[in-house]
């Protein structure tokens, strides 16, 4: 079955006042997929305002602070699912979004 990556799109700032709620219906949802047969990995990203991009040089590489792209909106979480199609990974990806309040973004592995 093929795999895809469900990304929590985070909108700067702060967590919002309901985040226990919201994050005690994402591990809901976890406990479906796991229960499922279809849950492969889960977690939460640190803020991108922490991030680390390393770029190749000659022969070395330079290391410097800061996300790859500069946007307002980063990943803020993930999760990896094995399911029978895209359909069915939207379909999560609808549910993950309606349980945070937050977009999804739905990519497949290759």
């Amino acid at each position: 079955m093929p795999k895809f990556v469900l990304n929590v799109i985070q909108p700067p700032g702060p967590p919002p006042a309901d985040i226990d709620r919201i994050m005690a219906d994402v591990d809901k949802l976890d406990q479906e997929l796991r229960t499922a047969g279809l849950w492969v990995f889960a977690g939460g990203l640190a803020p991108a305002s922490g991030a680390k991009l390393v770029r190749p040089g000659e022969g070395d590489v330079t290391v410097t602070d800061g996300p790859y792209v500069e946007t307002a909106e980063q990943i803020g979480g993930f999760t990896i699912v094995e399911v029978h199609d895209e359909a069915e990974a939207l379909a999560w990806a609808g549910r993950f979004a309606l349980a945070t309040g937050l977009p999804m973004e739905v990519r497949a592995f290759q």
